[in-house]
């Protein structure tokens, strides 16, 4: 005789409690689905859709491991000032790490609709050179890294080179990294992003998918 019954441990995974009964043998046998659960994440970004759950996936997963440097308060003008009247009041350091990840997640719809392999912005007249050329997710260009020495020596680390060309494929294909210098650009500068700096992503900035963030991490 087998008897199953699911439990929902968290909105990370769902738990099987198997039971087996063989004679006088009983099993207890738990089986685990550990694939995210969505909700309030998957809400839409103006005309650009929902986030798809792997974008998630992928952000979730950073969020998770990314250092505490990156969201820790600090007396400049950034990324958190500017959204603290949508998203605010703060309430510690795992509540910015998820209203970060809010951020991203909207912005990244904005500015590419969730497309890591996104190039060139075509509308934007000054995008003509390496080091102009919008690349990724969040559309970044390699003269960015001049609002911080941090940026340079993230880059360096892990593209190997500082050169526009490099810059562009590395925000590409190298996820992990893209959002770590999105993350940290935005604690320097919303300047950068537009959608940020006009406020245009404050009306899809959602503080139910921070909650469900918070819970996620």
């Amino acid at each position: 005789m087998i008897r199953v019954k699911l439990y929902r441990r968290s909105a990370l995974s769902i738990v099987a409690a198997i039971t087996v009964v063989s004679g006088a043998a009983v099993y207890h046998v738990l089986l685990e689905d550990d694939s995210m659960a969505y909700s309030a994440t998957k809400q839409h970004v103006s005309n650009r859709g929902v986030p798809p759950d792997t974008f998630l996936d992928e952000l979730v997963a950073w969020g998770t491991t990314a250092p505490d440097e990156i969201f820790a308060p600090n007396s400049v003008s950034d990324v958190y000032s500017n959204v603290v009247g949508v998203l605010g009041p703060w309430q510690g350091l795992a509540h910015r790490r998820a209203a970060m990840l809010e951020v991203m997640r909207v912005l990244a719809g904005f500015e590419s609709s969730w497309n890591w392999d996104e190039g060139r912005d075509t509308t934007n007249p000054t995008s003509v050179t390496p080091d102009t050329i919008e690349a990724g997710a969040w559309q970044v260009s390699a003269n960015s890294m001049g609002f911080g020495q941090e940026l340079k020596d993230l880059v360096l680390a892990q593209a190997g080179a500082l050169d526009g060309n490099t810059f562009q494929q590395a925000m590409k294909q190298n996820h992990p990294l893209a959002m770590e210098y999105v993350a940290r650009l935005l604690r320097r500068t919303v300047n950068h992003h537009g959608p940020v700096k006009r406020h245009e992503i404050d009306s899809w900035l959602r503080k139910d998918a921070v909650t469900e963030f918070q819970g996620l991490l």
